[in-house]
């Protein structure tokens, strides 16, 4: 649609942050205000409105999207919400390892095992470990303790927390980002071992090496919007 607005401020309110345009209230798609719990992460979506041009094109606003979404869809269902993204506890990226080349084997168990090690302290936790795609189940108390961390988020961190599980292939990954302040760019290379690889073994594509551009994009900014939301 084309741009209706001149002036995006803030306004602090009741239910939180909210972004003004032209002093009228911003809505999310259910008709909701778009009100965020910090300031940071109202600055963050107040500049994606500043930022259009001529017409407003959603698809340049993650961050608007994603509050959208939190808003809209995680909140009001937020225990279902988050046994979903714990699910990625079942099979998560990190407990599946290769059989070979023995190349690959230690960057994986290299990246890998800290991740592992910083979940098993920081939960109490276990994890069954395997070479191969077979699956392995996890022990009970591992997939309870992690879905209870999840659960516990609030729905703006959830919402983000769900963006960096789905393209990282680990709840550990998302988990270790989140609560654990460690290093984002570190995370997203640890999962992605196995795709840089491939590439190395047999080349790239522009297509492919566009894609692959897009979901570091995707997932330095979910990492962002996790911790704007909790500035």
């Amino acid at each position: 649609m084309k741009r209706f607005y001149t002036d995006v401020t803030i306004v602090e309110t009741p239910d939180g942050f909210a972004i003004r345009l032209d002093g009228r209230p911003v809505r999310t798609p259910a008709r909701a205000p778009l009100a965020l719990p910090t300031l940071p992460l109202a600055e963050a979506i107040a500049a994606e409105w500043r930022a259009q041009g001529e017409t407003v094109d959603p698809a340049s606003m993650p961050m608007t999207g994603l509050a959208n979404a939190a808003i809209d869809h995680v909140a009001p269902g937020r225990a279902d919400f988050a046994a979903g993204v714990a699910r990625y506890a079942q099979s998560d990226l990190l407990c599946y390892r290769a059989d070979g080349p023995d190349t690959l084997v230690a960057r994986q168990a290299a990246a890998w095992e800290p991740l592992l090690d910083w979940a098993r302290g920081r939960y109490d936790i276990g994890f069954a470990v395997t070479q191969g795609i077979i699956p392995v189940p996890q022990p009970d108390e591992t997939l309870a303790r992690l879905a209870a961390a999840v659960v516990a988020l609030d729905p703006f961190t959830l919402t983000g927390l769900s963006t960096l599980v789905t393209l990282s292939g680990s709840l550990v990954c998302g988990l270790a980002l989140v609560e654990g302040g460690q290093d984002r760019d570190a995370i997203w290379q640890a999962a992605e071992i196995d795709e840089a690889w491939q590439v190395e073994q047999w080349g790239e594509d522009a297509e492919a090496s566009a894609r692959a551009a897009k979901r570091t994009a995707d997932f330095a900014m979910a990492a962002t919007f996790c911790a704007l939301s909790r500035a």
